[in-house]
């Protein structure tokens, strides 16, 4: 790495770059043009994204201060420095939120027939007798009120829990000192209640902290109750856990899931009327400094914003749902080995059903001739069918191997319980590498065949998660390569027995392999400019923060490769810095969809190269995390990941091109067709099966559209 790349102020900090993304987002909340519930949606989505940044980001630079580290980051930032300008922008940010809230989305319900009572003081006679009448049979018997005392140590508030805090007198009692209460509002409860129509027409939702607070003198009888105020506390989510001392990882995750919720208070909202008394005792209970007290103007939490986008009755101001089509290749066959058989097969989520995926498991756990099943997992849903399928296998006798990430941020108790279950369902289970986090998506199925074993894989850049493949953009490839089937066997007997393999075929692994295969590819571009050759790179990903990295890219850039960055998160790659990144430029894609899949495209001197990974351009991909880069090696489907790129480069809808100071703004459209990628290729999606039904094409030959 040379020292003329990784000057500090070359270099953007990553947390402040994250905030950036955020702010990408509620200026979707805040476009008039997008139908007005899909803008609700994206607020709530600003406000979760918040949430898991102040639990995990700052809870970690607080920690680095706390132990008096001075190391800066690589934009020359220390934890102090860094945690300052996070404070700044953030409660900018939040008053950005509210203004959206109060003056643009409120006005606009109000004009659809949607009335958001935030204030009980609003409610009409009619609704005030139907809220107090709610309120008593399904609210009050679940309420816990806890008063403050010398006899009562102030509660356990539970982070992220949403809270009313009241100062109370005693009745008849002139001289009685002021006393503290709090509620908890019950999570069990929808936070958004209608109110029977008083005019055809016009609809009213309240608010459930408003509710109680209406009734909160029925649960302090004694008492008069002077002032009553909404509060919300962020508590430091990270876990802290030493794997080489663990003797049993699953117990020592699950002890610190326990110790989560008595972590360090590095957040508290209130309510921006919030009586000086009140805020003074919730200032010293919670040990929060002046800096991460943040006033809130209106509801609390906005993530019921997505609950709202549920409510019947208003499609006029939302999006029309998209129904992920059929993959051409699969519609209509019943065997799945059979068509893998035929060649690969690459799909585009979730333009494209992840319905494949699931059907591959299943059928794998159904057919008689499959011997074993492994698959690794991070993230899954709820009621997964995948995690029915691999249990079904394995009671039908199969050997199933499953590698279950229990470090999954914020998943751990989910992944405990489906690791559990599987244990229970005769699988054997397994809990990734010590020290590292196995982020890798693939599954591996071994089948006896009329002429031999034969090893179908499928691989991918999003979670083996049937919920949000409906939300994130990703890619997968089925396969039964022989190359790629036996790297599969290899990456599964390293992460079950340590072995590693001599050499790979096709897969490149992090944490030993894929930072050099990366920077060998972006050195060898580097070497066809500087040899006067072409050299171009494509990078789509979700966060770009490595120093290596990016170091190579600016080394590539000054050669005169030309580079294109696709990233919708995290960049602390600057553009327009004289004589080192002129020829690169960044856009971020925010749109209906998350982006997500990870696409990596290099020129090499007409030897064109298209890889898919479960990695991203971060340090932590690179190596801490076991990740798969692989190949797109058949040129029909080349041509189609490729595809994805050129679409995305000329989005002019909804991308946001990185600016040399750092900011963002749409495309100038100026000459240039209107183009939303993300519709693009839900139309396009639609063509295919459309194509395929019309001329029942069976030998995959892969046209690509042209642009809309």
């Amino acid at each position: 790495m040379k020292n003329e790349y990784t000057r500090p102020e070359y270099y953007e900090n990553r947390e402040l770059s994250w905030l950036g993304f955020d702010e990408r987002i509620l200026s979707e909340a805040r476009d008039k043009s997008i139908p007005l519930f899909e803008r609700l949606k994206f607020l709530s989505i600003t406000a979760s994204n918040l949430d898991e940044f102040f639990m995990v980001r700052v809870a970690s630079l607080l920690d680095m201060v706390n132990a008096e580290y001075k190391g800066k980051d690589i934009a020359g930032m220390n934890a102090r420095e860094q945690l300052d300008a996070i404070h700044d922008r953030v409660h900018e940010f939040v008053n950005v939120q509210y203004s959206t809230w109060q003056r643009s989305l409120l006005p606009g319900l109000r004009q659809c027939g949607l009335q958001v009572i935030q204030d009980y003081h609003d409610l009409t006679e009619e609704q005030a007798r139907y809220v107090d009448e709610y309120f008593m049979e399904n609210v009050y018997p679940v309420l816990t009120p806890m008063a403050v005392d010398s006899s009562r140590p102030f509660p356990l508030i539970v982070n992220k829990t949403l809270n009313l805090c009241a100062l109370l007198k005693k009745k008849n009692e002139e001289d009685a000192e002021l006393e503290f209460a709090t509620v908890q509002v019950p999570a069990v409860l929808p936070r958004i209640i209608v109110i029977p129509e008083s005019r055809k027409g016009e609809r009213s939702v309240i608010l459930l902290e408003e509710m109680i607070s209406r009734n909160m003198q029925k649960l302090f009888l004694s008492y008069d109750i002077l002032c009553v105020h909404a509060y919300r506390i962020m508590r430091n989510a990270d876990l802290t856990i030493d794997e080489d001392e663990a003797s049993d990882l699953l117990k020592e995750i699950e002890k610190q899931l326990r110790k989560r919720q008595w972590g360090e208070v590095i957040r508290l909202e209130i309510d921006e009327k919030v009586d000086k008394r009140l805020l003074k005792i919730l200032k010293k209970e919670f040990s929060v400094k002046e800096d991460g007290i943040y006033r809130i103007g209106g509801p609390l939490d906005l993530t019921f914003l997505m609950k709202m986008y549920g409510l019947e009755g208003f499609n006029g101001q939302k999006e029309p749902k998209y129904i992920p089509q059929p993959v051409p290749e699969l519609t209509g066959k019943s065997d799945i080995f059979e068509e893998i058989r035929k060649g690969d097969i690459l799909m585009h989520h979730p333009y494209q059903t992840f319905d494949p995926v699931v059907d591959f498991v299943k059928q794998a756990s159904r057919d008689k001739d499959v011997l074993a099943i492994k698959q690794t997992l991070y993230r899954v849903s709820g009621n997964s069918p995948i995690i029915a399928a691999l249990a079904q296998a394995a009671e039908n006798g199969k050997q199933v191997s499953v590698l279950v990430e229990l470090k999954a941020r914020f998943d751990e108790e989910n992944n405990i319980a489906w690791a559990k279950m599987l244990e229970r369902a005769g699988c054997h289970v397994i809990y990734g590498l010590v020290g590292l986090k196995t982020h890798s998506k693939i599954t591996l199925v071994v089948r006896r065949e009329e002429d031999g074993i034969r090893r179908y894989v499928h691989l991918g850049t999003g979670n083996y998660n049937d919920s949000t493949a409906k939300l994130y953009t990703d890619m997968g490839l089925l396969t039964c390569s022989e190359a790629i089937g036996e790297d599969a066997t290899a990456v599964f007997n390293m992460l079950s027995g340590y072995s590693e393999p001599a050499g790979w075929n096709k897969l490149s692994l992090a944490p030993l392999w894929l930072r050099d295969r990366f920077l060998m590819m972006i050195h060898r571009e580097t070497e066809h400019a500087r040899n006067g050759k072409s050299a171009h790179i494509v990078a789509k990903m979700n966060s770009l923060c490595d120093q290596g990295i990016i170091a190579a890219l600016y080394e590539a850039s000054a050669a005169g490769v030309k580079i294109d960055l696709i990233v919708r998160g995290i960049c602390c790659l600057k553009v327009g810095i004289p004589g080192i990144s002129e020829n690169i430029s960044v856009r971020s894609i925010v749109g209906t969809f998350l982006e997500h899949s990870r696409i990596y495209y290099f020129l090499n001197g007409g030897n064109e190269e298209v890889y898919l990974s479960s990695a991203d351009w971060m340090p932590r991909n690179l190596d801490r995390r076991v990740e798969i880069l692989f190949p797109i090696e058949n040129e029909h489907l080349k041509k189609e990941a490729m595809h994805v790129l050129e679409i995305q480069l000329k989005d002019t809808l909804k991308a946001q091109v990185k600016k040399p100071d750092g900011t963002y703004e749409k495309v100038d459209r100026r000459g240039k067709q209107a183009l939303s990628a993300q519709q693009y290729f839900m139309e396009y999606a639609k063509s295919l099966v459309k194509k395929h039904e019309e001329e029942q094409v069976h030998d995959r030959v892969f046209i690509p559209a042209e642009p809309m």
